[in-house]
């Protein structure tokens, strides 16, 4: 455990949740493996001479990912909104009629939602929210779609933020924005500089958080998230450094 700057006093916890609450890279690896299988059969593309000997992997969708965001900036900071369009153009471009296209690019992210949060997070994460949330009100703030529930851990959680679109139709913006920083605050009635940000990223989480003015903990045990530019309040490599730091 390194710490870089004076802490105050915390008065909630906000937790980053992939590749900081468990390791994201091997479950998006076989999610991969799976949508290629499951594009592969599927029958209304078997009769489609411009989906014959095509691979549909994450190298083919890229391309209409990259067309949706060009013409709706807005679309990347909404993981779920931003698949179901790149789907859908990549289906148009397969030669399926519009309707069609819609369709099969719902149901496809129907199932990639469902692979998304088929897995297990480590029992020494659970274990880290169940004690923390005797002591501190936790809030999830996440980038991506992954589902508390479906992991088993939304209990610990007061508030769960997603970026993207919200039922009310505001959009929250993905970190480093302060959109969900600020709003996790107001709904929580505290000051920024009483919520600790755990997360993996040093731009995501760690600048995103002292930007919103909120203190930061990087926590780096996966090492994939990009690294710090910025020095966060606390550095720590495992959740058990985390917990004991906290529950002391």
């Amino acid at each position: 455990m390194k710490f870089n700057r004076r802490l105050t006093k915390i008065k909630a916890i906000s937790f980053d949740l992939d590749d900081t609450l468990y390791s994201n890279r091997p479950v998006m690896q076989a999610i991969e493996k799976k949508m290629i299988a499951y594009f592969a059969g599927l029958a209304i593309l078997k009769s489609s001479m411009f989906a014959q000997h095509k691979v549909l992997d994450s190298l083919f969708w890229n391309h209409f990912r990259h067309q949706a965001t060009l013409k709706q900036p807005d679309l990347a900071q909404d993981v779920v909104q931003v698949r179901l369009v790149t789907y859908g153009l990549g289906f148009l471009s397969l030669g399926l009629t519009e309707h069609v296209a819609k369709q099969q690019a719902q149901a496809a992210l129907d199932y990639f939602i469902q692979l998304r949060s088929d897995f297990l997070v480590p029992e020494q994460s659970t274990k880290l929210l169940a004690n923390l949330s005797q002591k501190y009100p936790l809030v999830a703030i996440s980038n991506g779609n992954v589902d508390t529930k479906a992991l088993g851990i939304s209990q610990y959680f007061q508030f769960v933020y997603h970026a993207g679109w919200q039922d009310d139709g505001s959009l929250l913006k993905q970190k480093p924005a302060s959109d969900m920083f600020n709003l996790a605050c107001q709904q929580l009635a505290i000051k920024p500089s009483q919520l600790l940000h755990v997360g993996d990223c040093g731009r995501a989480d760690i600048q995103g958080a002292l930007l919103a003015g909120c203190q930061a903990a990087w926590l780096s045990c996966y090492d994939v998230g990009k690294p710090i530019t910025v020095l966060p309040h606390i550095e720590v490599t495992t959740v058990n450094q985390l917990e004991q730091f906290l529950l002391s």
